[in-house]
């Protein structure tokens, strides 16, 4: 059995949408063994995939095929997280510092706080 690359990306909640599966397959963004390769391209069993997220790299090992999406309790059937530690903590720390650089609320006006200024600027 053969699974697109962008179909097996999505059906095991990597991405939400298969589109974006393919736009990060064509971006360069998931790699198969350490390869670009294009959506179409056909999975196997045994392959690693190389999700590149901001500056960290998350592999996953693909355990079974599958052709529906299943739930998130599932998903550890058909595939095996196998991130090193090291890039785990690179993402949870340019995530830190992306919190730290903007606090809420302080940048653009939401739909409540834009309502509240023509109200005042009306009166």
């Amino acid at each position: 059995m053969a699974l697109r690359i962008d179909k097996y990306v999505w059906a095991v909640r990597l991405t939400k949408t298969r589109s974006q599966a393919s736009e990060l397959i064509s971006k360069g963004k998931i790699k198969i063994n350490e390869m670009d390769v294009k959506p179409s391209r056909d999975i196997k069993m045994g392959d690693t995939i190389n999700i590149h997220k901001n500056s960290a790299v998350f592999s996953y090992k693909v355990l079974e095929l599958l052709e529906k999406r299943v739930g998130p309790k599932l998903v550890s059937i058909y595939i095996e997280d196998i991130t090193p530690i090291e890039e785990v903590e690179k993402f949870k720390s340019y995530q830190e510092a992306q919190r730290v650089y903007r606090d809420m609320g302080t940048g653009r006006p939401s739909k409540k706080d834009r309502r509240m200024l023509d109200d005042f600027l009306d009166f």
